[in-house]
Order: C-alpha cells, then sequence, then structure tokens
C-alpha cells in the first residue's frame, strides 16, 4: 500500500470519528431539549391537577351539605310519622284498656252470678239423685217380685218379646210388600204396558249422531295453500272469527274443522264452503262470510223449531223460546240429537194422553219444552232445568210446561197428569235400543257398581248383570235367607241402586233362592 492510500485512510477515519462525535453531541442537545419540555408539560398537568381537585373538592362539599340537609328534611319528616303513629297506638292503647276494664268488671258480676246458680243446681242435683236411689229401689223390688212370679231374668224376657216381635214384623212386611206388588203388577203393568207400546208403535224417528268435528270437501290441494294464506293470516283470521280450529294435514282434497260448540262448527263450515266456491280467501271476505254464515245458521234453527212446532200442531210459542228450541238442533245427549229427542217425546207423551183421556196438546207442549234449557247451557250459568224453567216462566208458559219441566228430574213434585207422561216418554226415549251411546268404561263400571251394590247385603252368594246391566240377578244362600227376606233383599238393591247409580230406563233385580232335596233309592 502505497503513502497516499495509507494517509486518505486516516483522513476518512479521523472524518468518521469527527462526524460521529458531532452527531453524538446533537443528540444530547435534543434530548436535554425534550427532556426539559417534558419537565415543563408535566409542571402544567400537575398544576392543571391541583386546580381540577380544589375544584371538584368544593363541589363535593357543597354536594355533600345539600344531601345531608335533604337526609335531614326526610329523618325529620320520618320521625314526625314515628311520632304520630305512637300517640295513636297509644290512644288505641288507652281505650282497648278501657274496654278490657268493664269486661272484666262484667266478667266478675257473671262469675259470681254462675257460682250461685252453680250452688243451687248442686243442690238440686243431690236431691234428684237421693229421689233416684228411691226409684231404683222400687224399681229393683218390683223386678224381683216380677221375675220371681214369671221364672225369667228380665233381660231374657226382652229378649225372646223382641226377637218374636221383630220375626212376626218382618215376615208380615214381606206378605205385604210381595202381596201390594203382586196386585200392582196385575192391575197396572198389563194396562201401562199397552199404552206404552201403542204410543212407541205410533212413532218413528231419525236420530243423528253429532261428532266434534267436521270434514270440508277441496276441489284440489292447491286451496289448502290459499286456505292458509302468506304466513298463515288467513287460518288465523278464519279461527278468530268462528272459534273453531282448522286442522289441514296430508288428507288429500279435505280439511277438518274440529270444535266442541256443533253451532260455531256448522257456522264455520258453511263461511268455508262459501269462501272455497267463491274463491276469494282474505282477512276482510272471512269476517264478511264468516257473519253472513252466522246470520244463516240462526234462520236454518229457527225454520227447524218452526217446522217441528208445526208437525206437532203447537202454536202460539214465544219467538225466544222458538230461537232457543232450534238451537237443540245442534245439540246432543250421548250421540242423541236434542231438538228430535223433544219432538219424540211430545208425540210419545201424546200418544199416551190419547189413550188416557188427557189434554193432548198441552202434553205435547210440555214435552216438547221439557229440555229447552239445553239450548241455554253453553252461554249462561245453570242447570238445564233451570235456564228452561225461567225462559218458559219469563214468557208466561202453562203451569203444566212449567211442573213438567222441573219434574222431570224430580227437582219438584208432579202436580198434574200430564207432566208423569212427560217423565216417562222422557225415560222411554233416552233408553230405547240405539237413542244414546255409552262409552264402553262407563259401561263395565255401571255393571261393576251393579255387582257391588248386590253383594254388600248379607246371605248373597254371588250376583250377575245381564242384558247390558238392564238386569241384575242375585243369588242368596237357601240357608241364610228365607222367601220373606228375599223380597227385603231386592227392595233394598233396588232403592240402593236408584240412589247411587245413573242409568236410561229401568234395572229389574231378580233375587233367586235354590233349594234342594236330595235322597236315594235303594
Amino acid at each position: 500500500m502505497n503513502p497516499l492510500d495509507i494517509a486518505l485512510a486516516v483522513v476518512a477515519a479521523v472524518l468518521a470519528v469527527s462526524g460521529f462525535l458531532f452527531g453524538r453531541g446533537r443528540e444530547r442537545a435534543r434530548q436535554a431539549r425534550e427532556r426539559e419540555a417534558a419537565r415543563d408539560e408535566a409542571s402544567q398537568i400537575l398544576r392543571k391537577a391541583k386546580e381540577e381537585s380544589e375544584s371538584l373538592k368544593e363541589s363535593a362539599l357543597l354536594s355533600g351539605k345539600e344531601d345531608a340537609f335533604r337526609l335531614r328534611e326526610v329523618w325529620e319528616k320520618e320521625e314526625d310519622r314515628r311520632r304520630e303513629e305512637i300517640e295513636r297506638l297509644e290512644r288505641r292503647h288507652d281505650e282497648r284498656s278501657e274496654f278490657l276494664d268493664r269486661k272484666f268488671d262484667s266478667l266478675s258480676e257473671r262469675e259470681g252470678n254462675q257460682e250461685n246458680r252453680a250452688r243451687e243446681l248442686d243442690r238440686m242435683e243431690q236431691s234428684l239423685r237421693d229421689r233416684k236411689q228411691n226409684v231404683e229401689a222400687l224399681e229393683t223390688e218390683a223386678r224381683e217380685r216380677l221375675e220371681g212370679l214369671a221364672g225369667l231374668s228380665s233381660g231374657d224376657a226382652k229378649k225372646q218379646l223382641m226377637d218374636a216381635i221383630l220375626d212376626e214384623a218382618k215376615a208380615e212386611a214381606a206378605k205385604d210388600l210381595r202381596d201390594i206388588k203382586e196386585e200392582a203388577a196385575r192391575t197396572a203393568d198389563r194396562e201401562g204396558k199397552k199404552i206404552l207400546a201403542l204410543s212407541i208403535q205410533r212413532m218413528a224417528a231419525d236420530q243423528t249422531a253429532e261428532t266434534t268435528v267436521s270434514v270440508v270437501q277441496l276441489p284440489s290441494d292447491e286451496m289448502k295453500g290459499r286456505i292458509i294464506g302468506r304466513e298463515g293470516r288467513n287460518i288465523r283470521a278464519f279461527e278468530q272469527a268462528t272459534g273453531v280450529d282448522v286442522i289441514i294435514d296430508d288428507t288429500p282434497e279435505a280439511v277438518v274443522l274440529s270444535g266442541f260448540n256443533p253451532v260455531r262448527r256448522e257456522v264455520a263450515r258453511i263461511a268455508l264452503e262459501k269462501l272455497i266456491e267463491d274463491g276469494r280467501i282474505h282477512p276482510g271476505r272471512i269476517e264478511e262470510t264468516v257473519a253472513k254464515s252466522e246470520k244463516e245458521v240462526e234462520e236454518g234453527m229457527r225454520e227447524a223449531a218452526e217446522e217441528v212446532l208445526y208437525s206437532l200442531g203447537i202454536h202460539n210459542v214465544h219467538p225466544e223460546i222458538v230461537k232457543v228450541l232450534g238451537q237443540l238442533k245442534f245439540r246432543t245427549s250421548y250421540g242423541q240429537n236434542q231438538l228430535a229427542h223433544a219432538r219424540e217425546v211430545a208425540i210419545l207423551a201424546g200418544n199416551m194422553a190419547a189413550e188416557m183421556g188427557l189434554d193432548i196438546q198441552m202434553t205435547k207442549r210440555a214435552g216438547l219444552l221439557h229440555d229447552v234449557g239445553k239450548g241455554l247451557t253453553h252461554e249462561q250459568e245453570g242447570t238445564h232445568v233451570e235456564l228452561g224453567w225461567r225462559l218458559c216462566k219469563k214468557h208466561k208458559e202453562p203451569d203444566v210446561v212449567l211442573n213438567a219441566i222441573k219434574a222431570h228430574h224430580d227437582e219438584e213434585p208432579h202436580h198434574f197428569p200430564e207432566t208423569f207422561l212427560v217423565t216417562a216418554a222422557d225415560a222411554i226415549s233416552g233408553s230405547r235400543p240405539g237413542a244414546r251411546r255409552e262409552m264402553f268404561e262407563g259401561y263395565v263400571k255401571r255393571l261393576e257398581k251393579l255387582e257391588e251394590i248386590a253383594t254388600e247385603h248379607s246371605g248373597v252368594e254371588r250376583c250377575f248383570a245381564i242384558q247390558a246391566g238392564r238386569e241384575l240377578r242375585v243369588m242368596v244362600q237357601p240357608e241364610r235367607v228365607s222367601d220373606q227376606e228375599m223380597a227385603q233383599i231386592s227392595e233394598a238393591v233396588a232403592r240402593k241402586i236408584e240412589g247411587e247409580l245413573q242409568y236410561p230406563g229401568q234395572i229389574k233385580v231378580v233375587v233367586i233362592r235354590e233349594t234342594r232335596a236330595v235322597d236315594f233309592a235303594r
């Protein structure tokens, strides 16, 4: 390396060191300036913080004084209220103390009177005990004399006398009961059966069994979507307007209307058929169609009632009663249509009245209106008997009709012979084969209850409910039950069945006592 290169290298190194030292000095100066600026800024922040803290301290003091003043006012009000409450309690306490003092004085006076009466009663009781001892001594003496004369103790004589009287009374009662029943059967059963048979043969009625659903046929499954509407608005509007549930499932070309009120269900069926036929289905149209359908159903019920009245020849019935009677077109009991049942009762009772020479038209009127209250039970509180009686009483129906309404459920006695016929016709219409349906569980329970009632009596060996529960056959033990006691058992079982069970028609109770005599010829 030549001297020039060495000199240049030295100069470069010197310049580099000088530049480094110069830059470092400037950096230190810059840092010193920044530190000084930071100290100034920190001093300003500290000064502002002290000023703000002084301001907050003053405002907090003012706020604390205001809160303390407000709390003091609240405390003073509460203290005044408590002071008034204490004064009121003290007044009540003073009044109660005065009342208790008066009551104590009264009780003290009563206690003195009671003590005097107790002493008097003790004296009288002692006198009665003395008299009783004298009487007992006399009775003992008389009894000993009688026992000596009769040769029996008083207990043995009393028991023999009571047993003899009881056996004699049972035998006579059973005999009289059997004689009365046989006489009644000979004189009344034949004529009664004749009248009932003629009445039933002259009457024929169709029965309709209402259910809780109605099916509406659709022209196509596409109509289901239109019935539902956008986001279900149509079906919601329809259900709200009719009060009936609309069930749309996989059943092809059909929807189901479900509801327990048959009138509303009929309104919904007619309205839906009209909407399907018209094709315009929207909430406004639904409300309009439902309103028209309600009027149509009401008119149909009124026409049905008027048709029944015309067929029976009954006139001058108040329009309100006709309206309620028409509602029976959509009422059922155990599957039996109630308007048809009322017409059937009227015809049966009228036929029996004709055979017996009674007022036919009045009997028909009472028979037709005996259950008219069932048309109001879905709308008003109360039994159908009470509702029907009030309705007919309000519109001045004859006394025979009013008595028939209450008497057919034994809520009052029969005051007219026509009402007996109405009650009999009601039982015939409800109990004849095919008139009403009965749930299987209820049928089985009724048979079990019949057999349970019969087996409760002493001497019963076994029993059987036959003929769908219309006859009960009771087998008794011959060594424990006599012929006279059989009539008592049948009477007791029949009365208990009447008191504990509900059933259509009547139940025949047959008690059987079998006696066998066996011997051998050798």
